[in-house]
């Protein structure tokens, strides 16, 4: 489980510097609550973005990106709601989820999908 939660760091630190490369600001890390957690929460002109990141190393399954289940989003909701609510200066602005998704290809280089407004929170 250490490997798992090691490489699953590391995917976070490249979904943030990619989020950097297009101009975002970190405003936190791992947010996390009783009711979920988010990767990363970041700013995008004046837009909070909450990130979820995903990777798969194989896709027997299905991708990062269908690995998002609906339940899944409703804890980030859940989490996003909350970190808002400790925020109240920020849950002013406008607020989108967004979904860095990486998946190794047959060659095994890392592709990374950014999708941004991937799902709706109700309220917003």
């Amino acid at each position: 489980m250490g490997t798992q939660r090691a490489v699953g760091r590391g995917k976070e630190l490249t979904a943030l510097r990619y989020l950097r490369l297009q101009g975002l600001q970190l405003l936190q890390e791992n947010f996390g609550c009783p009711v979920g957690e988010i990767d990363l929460i970041m700013r995008d002109g004046h837009t909070v973005v909450f990130v979820e990141v995903r990777y798969r190393s194989q896709s027997r399954f299905g991708g990062a990106i269908e690995s998002i289940t609906m339940a899944k989003q409703r804890k980030i909701i859940r989490a996003a709601n909350t970190y808002l609510q400790r925020h109240p200066r920020l849950a002013k602005q406008p607020c989108r989820m967004d979904v860095i998704a990486m998946d190794d290809g047959q060659d095994a280089h890392e592709s990374i999908q950014w999708i941004q407004d991937a799902f709706q929170a109700p309220a917003w």
